[in-house]
């Protein structure tokens, strides 16, 4: 049979069948290009970022368990989007000057988007990004919507930053239109509360943590039932700020609140950075093993942190596991040298991460990292052993498992930062040890902010520490308070200034 010679691929490429001309061919090509380059085991985007901030890091942050530079680019957070707060707390990492800025909508989604922008061209997808400056829920409930929003736009992941006195038909407003429709499929919010805080309502000067474990239930609560009503899942988190005063009700807090929907616990001892008005003696009696040792208390065990780094160990420890019930049994054993070989089979097979993916996409992504690394099958097999066994056996309902995450974040003193960050900018290394110490740790920062006038990634101690009262000292200027023409007339409010 003689067949007809078959024209060359490009002779189609203008014609469909009938001979009218298309561009569908061509466009089924860049489709299927993009498709394969996202669902390869890193996108080129991210794997270039994730390059330049492991190069960035100091010697002693290279490590195998280390997650910045092989699965993420860090944390980041919004900055000088809504400084102004309704709380006065004791310490505050915040400048004086933050309350002397008004609230504004406008100005608030402009910067974040400026901010999203430039933090999506130098990190990459899928990043995990705070909502965070004063008090998030002063924000009308809209503006507070867009703004999540916005930040998902650009790849991110936000975290709504709260101090949590805030009612459902707020939390309700924030996460639905105008129809009463869900804007978001999932939130994540946290929620700081503890002794040093002043302005609760039904808890103005609370004198003991225990006075506050209702409210922590009640912020969870809110979240329960949006699931309930709305079908909206939530991530939550628990910040405190531990200071001479309250350490040793650490324990209690987990022991008391564990169960009561947060996945997290985050404790930050206090330090000498923020507002000096509210600066106490004794912050740096609390040192990091201190802290970690009351944690361990109140998780009942040991939390090992060797294993998975999240940048430098003297900011930040952090411990992921599950509770079972009222016993919390760690992912990683950071003393068996297993766990430290199944950690790097992980990040090898899975670098980046699958945040913000469809779901067929990730399905597809997660096979081709498992072809492509074969050897973490196995691998993930044995530690899953080891884990339940950790567990004390198959017998445990571990269908119950309740995952929780314990961090510490120790800040850097604001006259050691700026120290630290005079230096990084002229490229010179320090003599003095505590300060060399302050320069590795700001070097090897797990949570900066964007800064696109400047193209710099500030690490929020610096950001805390240095650039806070000046940055408000502006915005004060751009966005004053109101003012009153006299005591009877009505207030004066300023024409809002260009963002």
């Amino acid at each position: 049979m003689i067949q007809e010679p078959v024209p060359p691929s490009h002779a189609f490429a203008n014609t469909d069948r009938f001979g009218e001309p298309v561009v569908r061919r061509s466009g089924i090509r860049a489709r299927l290009r993009r498709y394969e380059i996202a669902t390869r085991p890193i996108d080129p985007e991210t794997e270039a970022a994730l390059a330049t901030r492991w190069r960035s890091l100091p010697e002693s942050a290279r490590v195998n368990g280390q997650l910045i530079g092989r699965r993420s680019t860090g944390c980041e957070a919004t900055h000088g989007v809504f400084p102004k707060c309704n709380f006065s707390c004791k310490p505050c990492y915040h400048s004086a000057e933050a309350n002397k800025v008004r609230v504004d909508g406008q100005h608030t989604l402009a910067e974040i988007d400026r901010q999203m922008a430039y933090l999506r061209s130098e990190r990459g997808h899928g990043q995990f990004a705070q909502l965070i400056g004063g008090e998030v829920s002063l924000l009308d409930p809209q503006d507070h919507g867009d703004a999540l929003a916005t930040m998902r736009r650009f790849g991110r992941i936000p975290m709504s930053f709260t101090h949590g006195d805030f009612d459902y038909d707020y939390l309700r407003a924030v996460v639905t239109d105008t129809r009463d429709r869900p804007r978001f499929s999932q939130v994540s919010f946290a929620c700081h509360i503890d002794t040093t805080m002043v302005g609760r309502s039904g808890a103005k000067k609370p004198s003991d943590e225990g006075e506050l474990h209702e409210h922590r239930a009640r912020f969870c609560e809110m979240f329960e039932r949006l699931e309930n009503d709305y079908g909206i899942t939530s991530y939550l988190a628990h910040n405190m700020t531990v200071t001479p005063a309250n350490i040793d009700k650490v324990a209690d807090v987990i022991r008391s609140c564990h169960g009561q929907g947060w996945r997290m616990f985050s404790f930050q001892p206090a330090a000498y950075i923020g507002n000096e008005n509210r600066w106490r003696d004794g912050y740096r009696e609390l040192t990091s093993d201190r802290v970690w040792t009351e944690v361990e208390a109140g998780a009942g065990t040991s939390l090992p942190y060797g294993a998975l780094q999240f940048g430098d160990t003297r900011c930040n420890r952090v411990t992921w596991g599950a509770y079972l019930g009222d016993d919390y049994v760690p992912l990683l054993d950071d003393t068996d040298e297993r766990d430290h070989v199944a950690v790097n089979h992980w990040m090898t097979a899975f670098p980046g991460n699958f945040a913000l993916r469809g779901r067929a996409e990730s399905v597809v992504r997660f096979g081709r990292s498992v072809v492509a690394h074969p050897i973490v099958v196995p691998a993930t097999a044995r530690w899953a052993a080891r884990f339940v066994a950790r567990g004390v056996g198959w017998r445990q309902r571990w269908w119950s498992a309740k995952p929780v995450t314990f961090v510490m974040h120790q800040f850097i003193d604001a006259a050691d930062s700026a120290a630290a960050w005079k230096l990084i900018q002229h490229g010179e290394r320090a003599v003095e040890p505590r300060i060399l110490e302050a320069q590795e740790r700001l070097e090897a920062c797990a949570y900066s902010m964007g800064h696109p006038e400047t193209n710099q990634l500030v690490p929020a101690c610096v950001q805390h520490g240095v650039l806070d009262p000046i940055e408000n000292r502006e915005l004060a200027q751009l966005l004053p308070l109101p003012t009153r023409r006299s005591r009877q007339g009505p207030e004066n409010l300023p024409d809002p200034m260009p963002t």
